[in-house]
């Protein structure tokens, strides 16, 4: 069964950080592209961050670039997205997405999200 679970979103003060993790099962992690995306009320989904399997190659919305990095951990199937300097207009859901190609057959996996609110 896959999996994808977000946590560590929360409520956090302007100019804060927040470390989100998404826990991956029931698929091979080490092969898959691992995207952060948000969606706040009203907007479409974006793209926040992403990583290659290997963890060397990374790619950044302009609005988080500066701000954030995303990593992850192949050996326990974890990826990261580390947020600092956090605005108002960062506040969204926040979801794990997971890419790749097994048997031929490509496939995305989304996790739940994690709710990430900036306010004083």
């Amino acid at each position: 069964q896959v999996q994808l679970v977000e946590s560590g979103g929360g409520l956090v003060q302007p100019g804060g950080s927040l470390r989100l993790s998404c826990a991956a099962s029931g698929f091979t992690f080490s092969t898959s592209v691992m995207t952060w995306y948000r969606q706040a009320p009203g907007k479409e989904r974006e793209l926040v961050a992403a990583i290659g399997s290997d963890g060397t190659s990374t790619n950044y919305a302009d609005s988080m670039k500066g701000r954030s990095t995303i990593f992850r951990d192949n050996a326990s199937n974890m990826v990261y997205l580390q947020m600092n300097t956090l605005k108002p207009e960062d506040t969204a859901v926040y979801y794990c997405n997971a890419m790749g190609r097994y048997q031929q057959r490509l496939y995305d996996y989304w996790g739940q999200g994690t709710q990430v609110t900036v306010s004083s």
